[in-house]
């Protein structure tokens, strides 16, 4: 049996039901109860005065490399990064190796997640064999072995054709589609974005209208089909505009936003530091205006990371032959909270914490995200203005690829809880 908690005094925000208020918070058997009794034995009491209580933070956008990269994480690593973030929920994506299209490997993912995670991991499974694009992955048994949504995220199906019959496939399962927004043959061998950096730095260009072109695709998809289709990583000023009208209009489609996308420029990569290579590429601050205007306004509904871990040595070479990717889980809550509520006033602390929370979990029909009675016990504890600097030598991940190294932020999650256990918190790191 779990040891009960009472967490005293905190700021209890829980966006599902509305509620912003001081109070107590209890949990028995691993479950939100409204109160413990007076008899109660193993109470653990939690000092919350002065935080934030929050439902367990969930992040849809994760890599765990696992199986067949775990030299630049696994899932018990990735799974600590997410705990030392404040995150009790994370969605692997497919693109393992083998790729995570058949119930076979989407079985030996969830074992292993079963086994050394200290969060809860959700898998997604590939739309095509392969991720190649050409032939739709078995989403019958996809369904069946328990994905949550498809996506051949780290690629983008370009077949219209196949694109339309795996969502009318997904529709018949009641699998979402998430997709990775990038038309091929106008990104071809761009490494940043196509504009005056790209031109300075004598680097290929990755415009920015190969991203609108696929988003475009994709509200029409949603539109023909009924059926939700949700936009990766958006880092397009066009693409958000594109995603406004069309949800005006009542068309499924949703979208999320990466903290690097709305912190950083193409300007910073004038240094070629590889650690600010990512997919998609940093762009304009025009394009992060719009995308801040975006979520202001609720039309992009939730926040991810894309935590994409790469060994040092995969980083270390000459920038058009570096990988594409940054660490994410660790500064994501930091980096969200300095920007649209320190920074920008775009959000307000329940709006950021519901993108986080009841958002990716309604998204994708998880039952997490909320502090009701009844719900599992996920929780995160955090202070919004808790100062600290970001040191990669830090990281629970294997992997030290982050552009933020060196950078103060203000917010950070101080304790994490899943199923009414701690797993981390600040003062005393993991608890196995």
């Amino acid at each position: 049996m779990n040891t009960s908690l009472h967490i005293k005094g905190g700021r209890i925000i829980d966006p599902a039901n509305g509620i912003d208020r001081i109070g107590d918070l209890f949990v028995r058997d691993g479950l939100i109860v409204d109160s413990l009794s007076k008899n109660e034995k193993d109470v653990e009491v939690i000092d919350a005065s002065g935080k934030v209580v929050s439902p367990g933070l969930i992040d849809i956008h994760v890599h765990f490399r696992e199986p067949g990269q775990s030299h630049k994480e696994t899932i018990e690593t990735g799974a600590r990064c997410a705990a030392a973030g404040g995150f009790t929920t994370v969605v692997c994506m497919p693109n393992t190796s083998p790729v995570a299209d058949s119930p076979a490997t989407i079985a030996w993912i969830q074992e292993r997640a079963a086994s050394t995670a200290c969060v809860n991991v959700f898998c997604t499974g590939a739309i095509t064999r392969g991720l190649a694009g050409e032939e739709m992955a078995p989403i019958g048994a996809l369904a069946a072995a328990g994905v949550v949504a498809l996506t051949d995220d780290g690629r983008c199906v370009q077949n219209h054709g196949v694109m339309r019959r795996a969502v009318e496939y997904a529709r018949q399962y009641g699998l979402p589609i998430m997709d990775h927004c990038q038309e091929a043959t106008l990104s071809s061998d761009g490494v940043m974005n196509e504009g005056e950096w790209s031109t300075r730095l004598g680097l290929p260009g990755w415009p920015a209208i190969a991203e609108d072109l696929i988003v475009a695709r994709n509200i029409l998809l949603a539109e023909e089909t009924g059926h939700p289709i949700h936009c990766q990583h958006i880092s397009s000023a066009r693409s958000v505009r594109l995603l406004r009208e069309a949800r005006r209009r009542g068309v499924p489609i949703t979208a999320e936003a990466c903290p690097h996308h709305i912190a950083l420029t193409d300007g910073d990569l004038k240094t070629f530091d590889t650690n600010f290579k990512m997919n998609p590429p940093l762009r304009t601050q025009a394009d992060i205006d719009e995308i801040i205007a975006g979520i202001a306004d609720g039309t992009i509904t939730i926040l991810a990371s894309d935590h994409a871990p790469h060994a040092t040595y995969e980083k270390e070479v000459e920038f058009d032959r570096a990988p594409f990717g940054i660490l994410g889980l660790e500064t994501e809550l930091a980096l969200f909270l300095e920007i649209l509520l320190h920074q920008s006033k775009a959000l307000t602390l329940p709006q950021i914490l519901g993108m986080l929370t009841i958002n990716p979990a309604k998204f994708l029909r998880l039952d997490r995200g909320t502090l009701s009675v009844g719900a599992p016990a996920d929780i995160t504890i955090l202070d919004p203005d808790h100062s600290w600097t970001v040191d990669k030598n830090a990281s629970a991940s294997l992997s030290r690829n982050t552009p933020f190294h060196g950078h103060s932020l203000r917010g950070r999650a101080l304790r994490t809880i899943v199923g009414g256990k701690t797993v981390w918190d600040l003062e005393a790191g993991f608890r196995n």
